[in-house]
């Protein structure tokens, strides 16, 4: 497994944790850090012994609290697009990979923070986790695709008032407006997001990419979500896991799905 100077990667069990590791910088993203978790991604994509995902960050006090201002400030017109554009790359990969991938938020989700939160497949936080999109503070908007995400978690108003206002909400208010999935103890947030990838791990890992495809087919503009899900269904109906999950119903035994 490759060797980061910004992450920390760990696999069990067929679960990759990575783990932002700049506590000192409250975890925040700079260039060399999402080239990093594209690198990281790309393993998740690549390597068939991991099978989901957990990203979280290094330390007590925050997931990610933000990007990095000091590299923000020297942006023109020209070089802020494209650093928009690698981060919205980058957090697409984790949209779209056909493998569940869990935020575990231990703290601060802030700004690319959030973003990168809410790119991610299930939201975990804990109790102490505040989330924001604050960047009107600095005269910016969200640029790693928050504007659009955040809007699709909570719907059109709540976002338009968390992103003018600055506001930050608590995990409970996350909870409740749907951008988190559960909140638990700080102590027990890796073991509930393990909890869920193991529970996820035991079905069909090519329906579940599929689920995947599908949802995510609800928000792209150009696409028939309709019809890329009866594409999907005839897709699985010709694989060995819909043989052996029948199979395994009609014969009253737990399956074991392959993937195939």
């Amino acid at each position: 497994m490759a060797t980061y100077e910004n992450l920390l990667l760990d696999l069990q069990n067929g679960i990759l944790t990575i783990t932002i590791n700049r506590a000192d910088k409250l975890n925040a993203l700079n260039i060399d850090t999402i080239k990093e978790i594209k690198n990281a991604m790309q393993q998740v994509y690549d390597d068939t012994a991991i099978k989901g995902a957990i990203l979280t960050g290094a330390g007590p006090k925050a997931f990610v609290a933000g990007a990095d201002i000091t590299e923000i400030a020297e942006l023109s017109e020209v070089t802020a697009r494209s650093f928009a554009e690698r981060g919205q790359e980058v957090f697409a990969m984790i949209e779209r990979s056909t493998k569940p991938v869990i935020a575990a938020v231990n703290g601060f989700a802030l700004g690319g923070g959030c973003e990168l939160a809410m790119a991610c497949h299930i939201r975990v936080a804990a109790e102490n986790a505040r989330f924001g999109q604050p960047e009107v503070n600095l005269g910016l908007i969200p640029g790693y695709g928050g504007t659009q995400r955040l809007t699709q978690l909570v719907g059109k108003g709540k976002a338009m008032e968390l992103m003018m206002t600055a506001d930050m909400i608590g995990a409970q208010e996350a909870l409740q407006l749907g951008l988190v999935n559960h909140v638990v103890p700080q102590e027990q947030l890796m073991g509930k997001s393990v909890e869920i990838l193991e529970k996820i791990m035991g079905k069909a890992p090519l329906a579940i990419g599929l689920v995947i495809e599908c949802v995510n087919a609800v928000f792209n503009k150009d696409e028939n979500g309709y019809q890329t899900e009866a594409n999907a269904f005839a897709r699985c109906c010709t694989s060995e896991d819909f043989v052996e999950g029948t199979s395994a119903f009609i014969e009253k035994r737990k399956p074991e799905f392959t993937g195939n």
